[in-house]
């Protein structure tokens, strides 16, 4: 019986598969040993997180679009590492709008929408929104989205977002006449995106 094998490459003697082992084999990897993965991993179950990317933004942003823009700071990059994987993206933050207006807000991946709503005339089709709020009342978004990109390039997801009228001010990570005082406040929000192994 050999104890140990040293190499610096293994082959196989025909075909392009190798067989580690039987049934019921253990493998073990020692601490401090690294598993380098360059190609397609399959056959270790699905539903693991492979990686995770955040961007933060403490800063309070403004907005008096009627159109939808970018929401500042709201912006995020992953590369998958396979063409099969899924990428969770959560979108958690807070903000308000002035006396009467309404906000929608949607999700791009690489300048596409996705998942928004159906068609319906003149209504604006978003992720989700806020309609008719009184002035200074915070809304808190939690929400999640699971794609499915199918590509191993670069991915760029971002959140847009709108108002209803040019003249009024819609706020995120503060309410919107922001008067200098301890019962007003100023948030965080994030967009972070997991890619989960299929």
């Amino acid at each position: 019986m050999v104890s140990e094998v040293k190499a610096n490459k293994i082959s196989p003697a025909s075909g392009t598969a190798i067989t580690l082992g039987d049934s019921g084999d253990t493998f073990t990897l020692p601490s401090g040993a690294t598993i380098v993965n360059s190609g397609t991993a399959t056959g270790f179950g699905g539903g693991k997180v492979l990686q995770v990317v955040q961007t933060e933004i403490t800063a309070t942003v403004t907005m008096t679009s009627n159109t939808m823009i970018d929401l500042t700071g709201m912006t995020v990059d992953i590369t998958p590492a396979a063409t099969s994987s899924k990428i969770l993206v959560s979108v958690t933050g807070s903000g308000s709008v002035s006396h009467g207006d309404n906000a929608q807000f949607k999700i791009q991946r690489d300048g596409s929408d996705i998942h928004v709503g159906d068609a319906a005339s003149s209504r604006t089709r978003a992720f989700f929104g806020w309609s008719e709020l009184p002035s200074n009342t915070a809304m808190t978004v939690n929400a999640l989205y699971l794609d499915s990109p199918s590509t191993t390039s670069a991915v760029t997801y971002k959140v847009q977002w709108k108002g209803y009228a040019v003249s009024r001010v819609n706020a995120w990570n503060r309410t919107s006449t922001d008067a200098d005082t301890a019962s007003y406040y100023r948030g965080a929000s994030s967009i972070i995106v997991m890619e989960i192994g299929a």
